[in-house]
């Protein structure tokens, strides 16, 4: 099966602080893969990495056999854990600005998403509250028709209530041929939406796993693995 994300020893230093530990990885085309691990594990340092926001300290990472920089940025979706949206911007001027900004972004789904979500587009930023901005950036990052979408804590700041629309928005509005990384805490939430996992704990994999594989061979759910596995 073909790779769209390969990791090949990746190391990552910081000072005093060994993030990342010769990882090995590869996230096959076409699957949703949860990026699962403690607080501290180093699952944003990778995040960065895949991202091109920080630079290896060994081995290499590859997108689709290219190294992270302009060129991944064409078919990387990113979505990171804080809003990074300019607060005076009304949600229409963000989706102008995506689409001058990504020529992958598809206006019309996200005004779908805004009505079904039910976003009034000319609402500002600053008068919204914490979840609905975080469903806003959701929808703008699943606008693209990207390749891959990296989605660091997509529902964490979301009421119960809406996390299952979140998730059906999310496995809705990607394409079958694209991949898709999920970081979160919320394990239960998203487990019925993946087809593998990775843990990932003090910089080292622990366990890469597709969800079937855990069902049968450990007959347990991720998250009884996980909390076996953690201790939590």
């Amino acid at each position: 099966m073909d790779s769209i994300l390969e990791c090949r020893n990746l190391t990552k230093y910081f000072p005093g602080c060994l993030a990342l530990n010769s990882v090995n990885l590869a996230i096959p085309k076409g699957q949703i893969v949860g990026l699962l691990g403690p607080n501290g594990s180093g699952k944003s340092t990778l995040i960065k990495l895949i991202n091109g926001l920080l630079t290896p300290s060994g081995g290499e990472i590859d997108i689709n056999g290219m190294k992270p920089g302009v060129e991944t940025k064409k078919i990387i979706s990113y979505l990171p854990e804080r809003t990074y949206l300019n607060n005076w911007m009304t949600v229409q001027n963000m989706i102008d600005f995506f689409g001058d900004f990504y020529a992958d972004f598809n206006k019309a789904k996200a005004y779908d998403m805004l009505q079904r979500l039910h976003i009034n587009p000319n609402d500002r930023l600053k008068t919204m509250s914490k979840g609905t901005k975080e469903k806003v950036q959701l929808i703008l990052v699943m606008s693209r028709e990207a390749e891959l979408y990296v989605l660091d804590e997509p529902i964490g700041g979301v009421d119960p209530a809406a996390r299952d629309y979140i998730l059906d928005t999310i496995i809705s509005n990607y394409s079958e041929n694209a991949s898709l990384i999920l970081s979160t805490h919320l394990i239960t939430d998203v487990e019925k939406i993946l087809d593998g996992v990775i843990f990932i704990n003090a910089g080292n994999i622990v366990l890469t796993s597709s969800v079937d594989e855990i069902r049968e061979k450990e007959n347990k759910s991720v998250d009884a693995l996980f909390r076996e596995v953690f201790k939590c």
